[in-house]
């Protein structure tokens, strides 16, 4: 993240989010009904952009992982829930759009973001006249500069709980420090908790033809200021996770045997790159 500027790749995210409600044919993996307003009459041009290029390969495998990833950290929310959990927050929160179609009444929602991205998600809710949704608390963090438990602790949330915290689309992008600092602060909470990232394997655990493929989007967003850093295996993320005692690491084989089954527009998750993962304390 370049200071003061926006996401660009939360913007990515979000046009794919809004695809999947406009080019997918139901049930969707994500029912999102507030994907395409949120992007309001500024984006317009840049989503109808996407959905003309909604089949092309690498549009339709990152939109399938964007969804999927989504999708299964509200299901692992929902079982949280039924368990007494009424904190979930949002690490990375880019354009989400759960705390406005939270079917959850009782659950605080805390987005956690760069200012410029906060800045600017609320703008676009402004301008698209989004209502304000009354349990959600913007905790704006600058990683480099100010400390995540801290900056919770001050906007109310409240460590003697448990919490979910998801965490999605963001570790590829830190340093191996920062990711340790934030499971370390998660790793604090009462049991009950919970952490839902996904994760990118290093190159060599990759087939070559994937690999290249992945070097495409490796180069583009460096060249949009938001290079990838951290590759983890699986063995390292079990490492990574030792405070934890349940820890659920799916590929693709399982994931497209519970959400993408039997569908017939044929969306289903490809390759060996990425992996999902939900940890509980």
């Amino acid at each position: 993240m370049e200071s003061g500027l926006a996401s660009r790749t939360a913007l990515g995210v979000a046009l794919r989010r809004a695809v999947h409600q406009l080019a997918d044919k139901p049930p969707h993996i994500l029912d999102d009904p507030i994907a395409v307003p949120i992007l309001g009459e500024k984006y317009r041009a840049a989503l109808a952009d996407a959905v003309a290029r909604k089949d092309e390969p690498g549009s339709k495998v990152l939109r399938t992982w964007v969804v999927m990833r989504s999708r299964y950290a509200e299901d692992k929310l929902a079982e949280a829930v039924a368990r007494g959990v009424r904190q979930y927050v949002l690490l990375g929160a880019g354009l989400d759009t759960f705390a406005h179609r939270n079917p959850h009444p009782n659950l605080r929602v805390f987005e956690v973001d760069y200012p410029a991205t906060q800045e600017w998600k609320r703008s676009l809710l402004a301008q698209s006249n989004l209502p304000p949704e009354p349990h959600i608390t913007y905790v704006p963090v600058d990683f480099e500069q100010q400390d995540l438990a801290e900056e919770l602790a001050r906007d109310g949330f409240d460590f003697s709980a448990p919490a979910v915290f998801a965490w999605l689309g963001v570790i590829m992008y830190l340093p191996l420090p920062a990711f340790r600092k934030t499971i370390s602060t998660i790793a604090t909470l009462p049991n009950g908790s919970a952490v839902i990232m996904d994760y990118a394997l290093p190159a060599s655990h990759v087939p070559l033809a994937e690999r290249l493929g992945r070097a495409v989007l490796e180069e583009r967003v460096k060249r949009i200021g938001e290079p990838f850093q951290l590759f983890l295996t699986p063995q390292q993320i079990r490492e990574e996770l030792a405070a934890f005692t349940t820890i659920e690491d799916l590929d693709a084989a399982p994931l497209n045997e519970r959400y993408f089954a039997n569908r017939r527009d044929k969306l289903r998750l490809h390759g060996h790159s990425a992996r999902i993962v939900c940890a509980w304390r």
